[in-house]
């Protein structure tokens, strides 16, 4: 699979970011071209694999990529369309997994899947299997998420722990099995600007950076002009500018 290049004038940066990505859009994108919201969800499903395939490419600097692609939230909406939703899901593991397999790429999915049909249930199993040996990026799809959720669920199961409780332990606990850091750029497209339960701790010291874009109109070129806004950022994590610099 041929992968889009990110230019930069600098050496490749080692492969070591967190991106995450509110995929947001896809409903005003079919209504706005007279069409089903399902179709704008499919549509968005594409740009899903740009966005992956763009990920991939090492001269990204992209080591993780969480993508929002279902929340908790979302059930509320009519049932024909969190069906088509659903399958959706289905077909992309379906569809994707031996092309993740070949790229290294290694594929979880975070959130509740006791909400989740059985046979979805399995596919998200057998992809996370054979994919757990991809040794490039690491791919993590959000479905039935919420972060408050997910933040209870964590400090119920270590409520014994109490005073050993450290940020370092939850931090592991929200990142279950894929051991994922910290997010460093997160971006919504589609033109809102808020965060919608989505990695609210993971989050904390994470550059935001919202487009107006719809997300089934999103492209490699929108993931570059991201990454390039991302690190022309001085970050400071709560401390002062490298320059010395007043916060």
């Amino acid at each position: 699979m041929a992968l889009p290049l990110i230019q930069s004038q600098s050496p490749p940066p080692p492969i070591s970011l967190h991106v995450a990505v509110i995929m947001d859009g896809n409903g005003r994108w079919a209504r706005a071209r007279g069409l089903p919201r399902v179709a704008g969800h499919r549509a968005g499903s594409e740009a899903v694999r740009r966005t992956v395939e763009a990920a991939a490419d090492p001269t990204s600097g992209i080591g993780w990529l969480t993508l929002y692609a279902f929340s908790s939230d979302n059930w509320r909406r009519p049932a024909h369309e969190v069906e088509a939703l659903l399958s959706l899901f289905g077909e992309y593991l379906r569809g994707e997994t031996q092309r993740c397999v070949a790229n290294g790429i290694r594929l979880g999915v975070i959130g509740r899947r006791d909400r989740l049909g059985a046979a979805l249930r399995e596919e998200i199993t057998a992809a996370e299997s054979v994919t757990r040996a991809g040794s490039g990026l690491r791919l993590r799809l959000a479905i039935d998420y919420s972060s408050r959720d997910s933040i209870l669920r964590a400090s119920r199961r270590l409520a014994a722990v109490r005073d050993a409780l450290t940020r370092e332990r939850l931090g592991r606990e929200l990142a279950g099995d894929s051991e994922a850091p910290d997010v460093d750029l997160l971006v919504r497209t589609g033109g809102e600007r808020r965060l919608s339960d989505f990695l609210l701790w993971e989050s904390a010291y994470a550059e935001l950076v919202f487009m107006d874009a719809m997300w089934p109109d999103f492209t490699a070129a929108d993931l570059q002009a991201a990454l390039t806004e991302f690190r022309a950022r001085d970050r400071r994590f709560g401390g002062l500018a490298a320059e010395g610099i007043q916060a």
